[in-house]
């Protein structure tokens, strides 16, 4: 009798436990468990009878190849922006009409939380570090990033602090304290579960890896250059990875800290945020925005890079204003640091800290002014092929003109009490951040796509994305500046029938599922051009400038037979201009290639982050010294890895450059 006491006292256990542990009441949340459990059973089955798990530990999981981490970047990133982009239709549905209840209160905080997190943190940035990975070295003349392994490392530790946040879907319960979280909502008081630890490790686990991706692309650019490529000598688009990289190690560490400050507040009863016991939540706001804007400028700038070398190719002209471009680059990544109080005008910090931070916001401006009209007069005159990478890069302009001159309207301090907790805000962060940052990530994957894969993407498929994106742009976004001028303000779950808001929102619906319409044209374009894109056998089907187009498509895993000797600007199209002179090809003269070898200690080493980030997420302090104890014995053991390299032979390489037609 007593055993089955005990029984029933351990089942009760067990039920309360699961309730606790499980996200449990939801039909959405029924229908992703399944979705994740029939996903999973689908790949474990596909990679079983392919027998392809020894190619997926060899040629992937253990990789340092960094253009084979750029498309693991790429891939994650994507996934990321179905996730996020689900989250933004279940909100514009919840706000199409009055009064409704398609979401309940605290279902739709936690949408809006995990929305913006994913977007800016595990989709702009991802996506941004693939376009680093696969551009990068080809386009300064090097074989590798400067630290291959380290490269691993970043990638995993983002990928796998990305699922331990949406894990928080299905377990534990997702974060509801806004993509910020700004204390009181995010301390224990009103966020006792473990919805916000899991936002605090996820982000934590994945930001140490990309601020070890800034500190390995700056030593990258300043160290591993072609010879005879001086820095004003460098594309563009390697000019706005430095810059965003200069921010990347200034402003990461901001985060780091905040983050660990706001898990004291919550694990250890720090109270540094808490008024009534002494702390401040203003000092958190001060920080996560220290942080926080110029994160903007870490995403924007490689679009502007990006945008550079494509109106450049498709101009068939060099860029107009070279050196202030990189200047203007250069201001823009030192002013990011001075504008983050235009985030909180309304604070009571005084006058005059409003001016000073009104006039750097103001001034941050004109560089990138220079930067569009450098690009308008680049394209003047030149002979404008309308590709698909050129058609982003065109609509982008007018959209972040706009976008730059509401900000202008944003940092004057009287005018940003009226407007900032309003939706013309919300309005004016994605004009910037979808006309922007995503745009200019399009415009990349299109015109890089030959490169990293061999085939280009289908053209009439292509426009129906891009027209159907930027309808669904505008249609979405321009009523919402005429809402927050109506008084319709940001985190708002509902409304009544008699704020005439109802008619704006249905339009502004809309608006957002002709943007999914077109990200499943996207979608079908690139399944489309697995079967049947049109192939790259040139290595150089845009005609480039740079000597990422010097090499096959895609390249091979040691990128250039022989370092390319460089002599100015736009390597590639000086170097084919002499060609034509000649009229003859140079005979190569090879020698064995220093490589990296794979090694699984990043991924392994990932998976012990991952556990460590899980049992602090639940508290279960045994736990996280199990991960963090199997982190510090990977260390260990790479410490005293020594045979991490190789060479490839001669050979080798003949027989692989004969085999796309390189060998003269």
């Amino acid at each position: 009798m007593s055993t089955r006491k005990e029984e029933n006292k351990l089942l009760e256990k067990l039920k309360d436990f699961s309730s606790h542990f499980f996200v449990t009441g939801e039909p959405m949340i029924y229908g992703a468990d399944v979705a994740i459990l029939l996903t999973l059973a689908g790949i474990i089955f596909v990679l079983t009878y392919l027998k392809k798990w020894k190619w997926l530990w060899r040629e992937w999981l253990t990789t340092v190849d960094h253009k084979k981490i750029g498309i693991m970047y790429m891939l994650s990133s994507l996934l990321m922006l179905f996730r996020g982009g689900v989250d933004a239709l279940l909100m514009r549905m919840q706000l199409a009409f009055p009064q409704w209840h398609f979401l309940d209160s605290n279902h739709y905080n936690e949408i809006f939380t995990t929305h913006g997190t994913i977007m800016i943190l595990f989709m702009a940035m991802p996506l941004m570090f693939a376009f680093f990975n696969i551009v990068v070295p080809l386009q300064i003349g090097a074989r590798d990033v400067a630290y291959p392994f380290l490269n691993a490392v970043s990638f995993w530790l983002f990928f796998f602090g990305a699922m331990l946040f949406n894990l928080s879907f299905v377990i534990g319960g997702s974060p509801d304290a806004g993509w910020l979280s700004y204390p009181p909502l995010s301390g224990m008081q009103f966020s006792p579960g473990p919805g916000q630890d899991f936002y605090i490790w996820g982000i934590q686990i994945s930001g140490i890896g990309s601020l070890a991706s800034g500190i390995n692309f700056i030593m990258t650019i300043l160290k591993m250059r072609a010879p005879g490529m001086k820095l004003m000598h460098m594309p563009l688009f390697t000019w706005s990875v430095l810059a965003s990289c200069i921010i990347i190690i200034f402003a990461f560490p901001v985060l780091t800290v905040t983050l660990a400050l706001l898990f004291i507040d919550r694990f250890f009863d720090g109270h540094l945020f808490t008024m009534t016991s002494g702390g401040n939540p203003m000092m958190y706001i001060n920080l996560i925005w220290m942080w926080g804007h110029p994160e903007v400028y870490i995403v924007v700038l490689p679009a502007f890079g990006i945008f550079s070398e494509i109106v450049a190719t498709f101009s068939q002209k060099k860029i107009f204003g070279y050196k202030s471009m990189v200047f203007s680059m250069m201001i823009i990544s030192v002013l990011s640091y001075f504008t983050w109080v235009h985030h909180f005008f309304t604070m009571g910090a005084g006058a005059n800290v409003n001016v000073f931070f009104a006039i750097t916001t103001m001034a941050i401006g004109i560089p990138t002014g220079v930067k569009v009209f450098n690009w308008l007069f680049t394209m003047f005159r030149g002979r404008i092929q309308m590709t698909q990478p050129m058609l982003w890069t065109i609509a982008f302009i007018p959209c972040f003109v706009v976008g730059g001159a509401t900000g202008v309207m944003l940092s004057a301090a009287p005018a940003d009490y009226q407007y900032h907790n309003s939706y013309f805000l919300v309005a004016h962060f994605h004009q910037v951040l979808i006309g922007g940052v995503v745009f200019g990530f399009f415009a990349g994957l299109y015109y890089w796509w030959p490169k990293m894969f061999g085939f280009k993407l289908n053209d009439r498929l292509g426009k129906w994305a891009f027209w159907t994106w930027n309808i669904g742009f505008y249609v979405c976004f321009m009523p919402q500046y005429a809402l927050g001028f109506m008084g319709m303000t940001r985190r708002i779950y509902t409304y009544d029938f008699d704020m005439g808001w109802g008619p704006l929102n249905v339009i502004s619906t809309v608006g957002a599922f002709f943007m999914g319409i077109g990200f499943i044209f996207q979608a079908w374009q690139i399944l489309h051009g697995i079967k049947y894109g049109e192939q790259d056998v040139t290595g150089d089907p845009w005609n480039g400038r740079t000597l990422e187009w010097s090499i096959p498509s895609p390249p091979p895993h040691y990128n250039f037979a022989v370092i390319p000797t460089v002599t100015g600007q736009d390597a590639w199209w000086t170097i084919k201009e002499e060609r034509k002179k000649k009229k003859a090809k140079e005979t190569a003269a090879f020698s064995p290639i220093h490589m990296p070898k794979n090694s699984g200690i990043p991924f392994i080493m990932s998976v012990f982050w991952f556990i460590a980030g899980f049992g602090l997420t639940f508290h279960w302090v045994w736990m996280a010294i199990f991960g963090l104890t199997g982190v510090g014995a990977c260390l260990l053991v790479r410490s005293f890895q020594y045979n991490s390299d190789y060479y490839i032979p001669v050979d080798e390489i003949r027989h692989t450059e004969d085999s796309v037609g390189r060998v003269g």
